[in-house]
């Protein structure tokens, strides 16, 4: 295949693939020609790559899990640990979301939202209070 089709099919733009070929994830053959030559091996890769990436999991999380993937002798507890160590991230990361939220939604609250020019909403950005 060459690097339109397994972008077609692996639901990746192909500046994608070159990016994850210049790091490393991935190793196309390449042809007589130069041309890269995809197997379904490589499109397979792609297609973990992408849905590691949809979950939100950093590049070197995707580099850890595709060689856990690959290792056949490894241990799950491995592959666990790397989750879990994402979705603590994600936890706290929606906490801070929450706080962000409730913080804006008392500021909105507080604005009057009228002609006047006192504005809580400014008066907290500029204090930081």
């Amino acid at each position: 295949m060459n690097i339109s089709e397994v972008a077609r099919r692996a639901h990746l733009p192909a500046k994608t693939i070159r990016y994850y070929e210049e790091i490393g994830l991935i190793r196309p053959a390449r042809d007589a020609n130069g041309y890269r030559a995809f197997r379904d091996d490589d499109l397979h890769k792609l297609a973990f790559l992408a849905r590691s990436r949809a979950l939100g999991f950093s590049i070197e999380d995707c580099r850890t899990l595709l060689a856990l993937y690959e290792d056949e002798t490894r241990a799950s507890a491995d592959v666990k640990q790397v989750a879990q160590e994402h979705l603590a991230q994600i936890d706290d990361k929606i906490a801070q979301l929450r706080g962000m939220r409730e913080t804006l939604a008392e500021l909105v609250q507080a604005c009057h939202g009228d002609n006047r020019p006192d504005c809580p909403i400014l008066r907290d950005l500029a204090d930081g209070t």
